[in-house]
């Protein structure tokens, strides 16, 4: 079992950057593919970026590619997105989620665990 908790949301000018941090329980965190998935109001979940057990691999919706970076660091359970030069059009609910495959995926019903969430909001 794996719990997850985003955090590093926030209100951000057109521009700017903000970083999130997901922090997941257990002890087989190394093992699983993570991913970071994005709801704006109205919308359904979408894919924004995944990355492999090793961090060897990574993959990104079009819309933020160049953008955003995802990482994760295995010793210490954590998983990042980077996100610059962030549009109102980025405004949502970023989810991390943990698939128990090795491989990336980019598909949200691949994933086996997910966060509660962290609102980003891009506005002046």
């Amino acid at each position: 079992q794996v719990q997850l908790v985003e955090s590093g949301g926030g209100l951000v000018q057109p521009g700017g950057s903000l970083r999130l941090s997901c922090a997941a329980s257990g002890r087989t965190f190394s093992t699983y593919a993570m991913g970071w998935f994005r709801q704006a109001p109205g919308k359904e979940r979408e894919f924004v970026a995944t990355i492999n057990w090793s961090g060897g691999s990574t993959y990104y919706a079009g819309s933020v590619k160049g953008r955003f970076t995802i990482s994760r660091d295995n010793a210490k359970k954590m998983a990042y997105l980077q996100m610059n030069s962030l549009y109102s059009e980025d405004t949502a609910v970023y989810y991390c989620a943990a698939d128990r495959s090795y491989s990336a995926s980019t598909r949200s019903y691949d994933y086996d665990y997910w966060g509660q969430g962290t609102q980003v909001t891009v506005s002046s």
